[in-house]
């Protein structure tokens, strides 16, 4: 153990998970708070201790956060729902937390939304956050709010691509591009024609943990860029699923015109349609700051990540 403690909200997700399991690997004590406490855990998270608490509750979040050094802010609304409600209030309630307890760093898994790929093909830490959906929007916001509180509490931003790998409970990989606990019979891409960048969980996690044990080396307000596992083509992800699972798919296109026409009805098909840009237009992430303080960055080989994404969804 290295004496250090982690608050982690979010912990039963993949990102949250992933950075749980790389600080319990690292010798840290790490918190999950979670409104329920999951009945079964992962073997990787065995040593996790768990907290009863919501991440809209300050409350719950000042006294979960008591005598930790890092808390980190891995919760999101699911579906992609209620966001203009749910964002900001969470944030806030880290930030007061992170303050009232005088944690050294407040962390956040960064989102590429903030940006705009029709203009900006590439990105980096200085890259101008010109969004153009609401979700956008209002992630710039909530990086904005952090920017604002890090002269009294430093922060560190990892941004990523889309997530893949063990412990996803929500992503394009599980959902839309294969059938979870099912024999393949087809994939989806929905990033078909324009490249499109992948964040393995276990390597992010990684990357969160080496970053925490590198703090002094970190600025007030610290942004970096995982670059991940970056799809050229938009094909490479299909022809990796067909490599692991040995045999050749049909391979069909996300029909991204339906989500146009239901979008003015509300719901998910709209919440779908703002990123839409995000799948037809391609969108690197330059990690050259994660380089200059880590020297590599953590990469699994792309196609033993994918048959480890296959594996943990029942479908390989």
């Amino acid at each position: 153990m290295n004496g250090k403690k982690a608050l982690v909200l979010g912990a039963s997700g993949g990102v949250g998970g992933a950075v749980a399991s790389a600080l319990l690997r690292h010798g840290w004590v790490v918190l999950g708070m979670a409104r329920k406490v999951p009945a079964t855990s992962r073997d990787d998270l065995a040593a996790l201790e768990w907290v009863v608490g919501d991440a809209l509750v300050l409350e719950d979040v000042v006294a979960a956060a008591k005598g930790v050094d890092v808390i980190v802010h891995a919760v999101n609304p699911a579906g992609y729902r209620n966001w203009d409600r749910l964002v900001m209030p969470m944030i806030r309630n880290s930030i007061a937390a992170a303050k009232a307890n005088g944690c050294a760093r407040l962390v956040l898994p960064g989102t590429i939304y903030n940006f705009d790929p029709a203009t900006n093909p590439v990105i980096d830490e200085t890259s101008p956050q010109n969004a153009r959906s609401r979700k956008g929007r209002i992630r710039a916001e909530l990086e904005q709010a952090l920017k604002d509180a890090s002269s009294e509490v430093p922060v560190l931003i990892v941004r990523a691509g889309d997530f893949f790998g063990p412990g996803t409970r929500s992503s394009w990989f599980a959902e839309a591009m294969v059938a979870k606990g099912k024999r393949l019979r087809r994939i989806i891409n929905p990033a078909k024609g324009a490249g499109h960048s992948w964040a393995y969980l276990p390597d992010l996690g990684e990357t969160f943990a080496q970053l925490f044990d590198r703090e002094d080396q970190l600025k007030p307000f610290e942004v970096v860029h995982f670059e991940g596992l970056y799809d050229e083509s938009g094909n490479e992800m299909t022809e990796a699923i067909m490599e692991a699972v040995g045999r050749s798919l049909p391979v069909w296109r996300m029909p991204w015109w339906l989500f146009r026409v239901l979008a003015p009805f509300g719901g998910f098909p709209r919440e779908v349609a703002e990123i839409i840009p995000h799948w037809t237009h391609p969108l690197r992430l330059n990690n050259r700051r994660l380089l200059e303080l880590l020297g590599s960055e953590p990469r699994t080989d792309r196609q033993e990540a994918v048959k480890a994404a296959l594996a943990d969804l029942g479908c390989s």
